[in-house]
C-alpha cells in the first residue's frame, strides 16, 4: 500500500474517545478520524488494512452526540443506494418512504434543512418543489471516507440552522509517503435485480497524488411482503475526481469534480425522476503543523449544480383516469456556491475553532406539457438565497476529566421571490414579485463533559439553541400561506428551536450501554396543511409552537470470545402547544437488537428490528413531502448474513433481508398513487418482501 494515508481535517474530541463505533468498525478504526470539533494534529498514520466481516447493524456514538463511522463498512439491510437509507443504521433516524431509493431522511422527527447536509465540504441542494431529488439522493455513501452525525443544535461548525442536527459526507485528502496507490472496489448482486458497483482508487508520491471515486446502482421494482409489485426501480451513477499538491504531510492542495445522474421511479407520486444530472467543482486547501498556538488553517470553494427532469411518461405510461392524463414534464435547476475559512488554535487547556462561511443558491424552472417539450423552454429562475457568517467554537478543558465545549455563530441571510405569478395550473399575479426578506439569525450552545474517576462512565449536558430561516420548500412550494398573509413567501416566521441534551456512556470491556436524551421547545415551527375534498391538491404553510423530547439508547454485549449481542432503542415525541395536537411526521418507537459472530474467516449475524404502532397523529398536516395519514400498525422483521474473508484484502458476504417476507408498511410513508391501482383512500406503500443479496469487497 506504499503508505498511504488520509489528511484529516478534524479529529474526536477528548470526550469518549475510547469508546467504539462497534466490534464490526474497529478493523477500519484508522479510517474512522472525525467528530464534532477540535483541530487536527496532523494526518492519520497508516494501517494495515483487514477487511471486516461483521455487518453494521446499529452505531453506537463515538464522542457526545457524535457518531462517526467509514460508510464502506459493509451493513445489514441490503447496501444502501443514497445518503438517506445509510443514515438508516443510527439509531434516531428514519427516513420518509416513497418506494424503492431516495427516501428522505428525519432525524428525532424532524426533517428537511433542520439537518444541514454538508458533502464533500460542500452544501448540497435539491431543486424538486417536492423533494422527489432531495438533498441525499444524491450522495453514493460508499464513495466517501467517513461519514459524520452531530446530534441536536451542538454545533455551528457547518452552517446556520441545523436544529436536528449536522451531516457530514466527508471525503480526506490523500497523502503518500512513498509512491504508491491503494484501491477500494465492491460488487453487489441482490433480488429485484439489484446491481451495484463501486471504485475507489488514489495513486501518488510525496508530492501529490490523483484520485477517481465512481459507484452505479441500479434495481428493477420490488414485490413486497404480499406479493404486489411496487413500482421502486432506479438506475444510478457518480463519477468523482481529485488532485492535490502534497508539498509535506500537513499540507495539502485539492482540485475536485464530479458529475452523475439518474432515474427513479415513485410508486407514491404522479410523477417519476428521469433525471439527476449533479456537477459538482470544488477547491479546498489544508495546512497544519504550525510552530506555535495556530494548528490548523482549512479553506475550500464549491459550486455544486443539479439539474432535475420528473416526468409521466418515461418510466411509467401516463394515467388517462388521473389527474394528468396527458404527458407532462418539469424541469428544475438549482446551483450552491460557496466557500469557508476556518482557523484552529490551541493554547494549554483550551482549543479554538473559528471563521467565516458565505453560500448563495438560485433555483429555476420550466416546464410544459408533451412529451420533450420543456426542452425548447427557457429556464425562468424563480428563488435566490444568500447567506454569510461568522462562527467560533471552544473547548475548555478544566483537566483529563472534565471540559466545557462552547460555540456560537450569526449569519445574515436573506431570499428573494422572482416569481411573477403563483398558482400553478391558474396563475394569478404574485403579490411578492421581486421581494426580498432579509434575517440575521442567531446560534449558541454550551455543553458540559465529565468522565468519572473511578468508573468508566462518561457523561454530558448541553443547552442550545438556534434560529432557522425557511428553506426553499416552505417558502415556495405552499399553494397558500399562513391565514390573512398573501402567500408563505411573506407569512412564514423564522424557526427557532431551543433544546437540552443530556446523555451517558458506560463502557467496560465486556459491556457497554449508551443512553442520550432531549428535551426541547420549538417557536414557530413551520408546520403543513393539507387540504382535503374540493380542497386536495392544497396546501397552506403556517407556524405553530411546539414542544419535543425523546431520546435514544443502547448496549453491547461480549459474552465469549467472537461474539457480540447489541440492542438499541429509540423513541420521539412531539406536540402542538397550546392545541394539544401531536407534531406530524413523529416517527414510532424502534428498536434493534443483533447477534454476532466472527471468526478468523467466517462470520455470522442476525438482526430483529421492531417498530411499534404509532397512534399518535395529526391527520393531513407534514411537511412538504409528507403526510400524517393516520395510525400504523407495529411490525417486526428478522434479517439474516454471514461473509467469508477470503484473505486480508478480498472479503465475500451474503445477506437475507426480511427471512420471513413479512408485509409491512413504515409509519412515515407517501401513499400509493392511483396510477397503479391504489384505493382513492391513502394507503401506504408496502416494503420489500424476503431481498437476497451477495457482495464482494476488495480492498488494497
Amino acid at each position: 500500500m506504499a503508505g498511504a494515508q488520509g489528511v484529516s481535517g478534524d479529529e474526536i474530541g477528548p470526550a469518549l474517545t475510547s469508546l467504539p463505533l462497534a466490534d464490526e468498525a474497529e478493523a477500519s478504526a484508522a479510517l474512522v478520524t472525525s467528530a464534532s470539533r477540535g483541530a487536527s494534529a496532523g494526518p492519520v498514520a497508516p494501517a494495515a488494512v483487514t477487511l471486516p466481516t461483521v455487518v453494521v447493524t446499529s452505531l453506537a456514538p463515538t464522542a457526545p452526540l457524535t457518531v462517526a463511522t467509514d460508510p464502506r463498512l459493509p451493513r445489514q439491510p441490503v447496501p444502501a443506494s443514497d445518503g438517506a437509507d445509510y443514515l438508516k443504521t443510527i439509531p434516531g433516524f428514519t427516513t420518509l418512504r416513497n418506494g424503492g431509493t431516495n427516501g428522505d431522511p428525519v432525524l428525532r422527527g424532524m426533517f428537511g434543512s433542520r439537518l444541514n447536509l454538508v458533502a464533500n465540504e460542500g452544501a448540497m441542494h435539491g431543486a424538486c418543489p417536492s423533494r422527489m431529488d432531495n438533498p441525499m439522493s444524491y450522495v453514493a455513501p460508499e464513495t466517501y471516507d467517513r461519514l459524520t452525525v452531530v446530534k441536536g443544535p451542538q454545533t455551528v461548525l457547518w452552517g446556520p440552522g441545523a436544529s436536528a442536527g449536522t451531516v457530514r459526507f466527508e471525503r480526506d485528502p490523500e497523502y503518500f509517503e512513498a509512491p504508491g496507490a491503494r484501491l477500494h472496489a465492491s460488487a453487489l448482486a441482490g433480488s429485484h435485480a439489484r446491481n451495484d458497483q463501486v471504485l475507489d482508487v488514489a495513486a501518488g508520491t510525496p508530492l501529490g497524488y490523483g484520485r477517481v471515486s465512481a459507484n452505479r446502482s441500479e434495481s428493477g421494482d420490488y414485490v413486497d411482503g404480499d406479493g404486489r409489485r411496487v413500482h421502486s426501480g432506479w438506475n444510478k451513477w457518480n463519477a468523482d475526481a481529485a488532485v492535490g499538491w502534497t508539498p509535506d504531510a500537513e499540507t495539502a492542495l485539492e482540485l475536485n469534480a464530479g458529475i452523475g445522474d439518474g432515474e427513479a421511479a415513485y410508486a407514491g407520486r404522479s410523477m417519476d425522476g428521469s433525471r439527476f444530472r449533479r456537477d459538482s467543482f470544488g477547491l479546498r486547501f489544508v495546512r497544519g503543523g504550525f510552530d506555535g498556538v495556530l494548528e490548523r488553517v482549512q479553506a475550500n470553494v464549491y459550486d455544486n449544480r443539479v439539474d432535475h427532469v420528473m416526468d409521466n411518461y418515461t418510466l411509467r405510461d401516463p394515467d388517462p383516469m388521473g389527474s394528468m392524463p396527458m404527458p407532462m414534464a418539469s424541469n428544475v435547476g438549482r446551483q450552491a456556491q460557496g466557500a469557508r475559512v476556518a482557523l484552529a488554535w490551541a493554547w494549554t487547556g483550551v482549543e479554538l475553532e473559528a471563521g467565516v462561511d458565505h453560500q448563495r443558491n438560485q433555483h429555476r424552472r420550466r416546464n410544459a406539457p408533451g412529451v420533450g417539450m420543456y426542452l425548447a423552454l427557457p429556464w425562468v429562475e424563480d428563488a435566490r438565497f444568500r447567506s454569510s457568517g461568522v462562527f467560533a467554537e471552544a473547548t475548555v478543558s478544566f483537566d483529563d476529566r472534565r471540559r466545557v465545549v462552547a460555540g456560537a455563530r450569526i449569519d445574515s441571510a436573506d431570499a428573494k421571490d422572482q416569481r411573477l405569478t403563483t398558482g400553478g395550473m391558474r396563475p394569478q399575479p404574485n403579490p411578492t414579485a421581486g421581494v426580498t426578506r432579509e434575517e440575521t439569525l442567531q446560534a449558541a450552545f454550551a455543553r458540559y463533559e465529565h468522565e468519572a474517576e473511578r468508573v468508566p462512565l462518561a457523561w454530558y449536558a448541553g443547552l442550545g439553541r438556534t434560529e432557522r430561516m425557511p428553506d426553499y420548500w416552505e417558502l415556495f412550494s405552499p399553494t397558500q400561506g399562513p391565514v390573512g398573509t398573501p402567500n408563505a413567501f411573506a407569512g412564514v416566521d423564522v424557526e427557532t428551536t431551543t433544546q437540552l441534551d443530556l446523555g451517558l456512556h458506560y463502557k467496560r470491556q465486556r459491556f457497554e450501554a449508551w443512553a442520550s436524551a432531549y428535551v426541547g421547545r420549538i417557536d414557530d415551527y413551520v408546520l403543513f396543511r393539507y387540504g382535503t375534498g374540493t380542497m386536495a391538491g392544497m396546501s397552506r404553510a403556517l407556524n405553530v409552537d411546539a414542544n419535543i423530547r425523546g431520546g435514544e439508547g443502547g448496549i453491547g454485549l461480549r459474552p465469549a470470545k467472537g461474539w457480540r449481542l447489541d440492542g438499541s432503542l429509540a423513541y420521539a415525541w412531539g406536540e402542538q402547544r397550546g392545541s394539544g395536537r401531536a407534531l406530524p411526521q413523529m416517527p414510532p418507537l424502534e428498536a434493534r437488537v443483533s447477534l454476532a459472530y466472527e471468526g478468523m474467516a467466517w462470520s455470522a449475524g442476525a438482526l430483529l428490528r421492531g417498530v411499534a404502532a404509532q397512534t399518535r397523529t395529526s391527520l393531513d398536516e407534514g411537511n412538504v413531502v409528507g403526510r400524517d395519514l393516520g395510525a400504523s400498525s407495529g411490525f417486526g422483521v428478522f434479517s439474516v448474513n454471514g461473509a467469508y474473508r477470503i484473505d486480508r484484502n478480498l472479503r465475500l458476504g451474503a445477506g437475507v433481508d426480511n427471512l420471513f417476507d413479512r408485509a409491512y408498511a413504515e409509519h412515515l410513508n407517501l401513499a400509493g398513487n392511483s396510477s397503479f391501482g391504489y384505493p382513492a383512500d391513502p394507503v401506504r406503500i408496502g416494503e420489500p418482501g424476503r431481498t437476497l443479496w451477495v457482495k464482494l469487497s476488495v480492498e488494497y
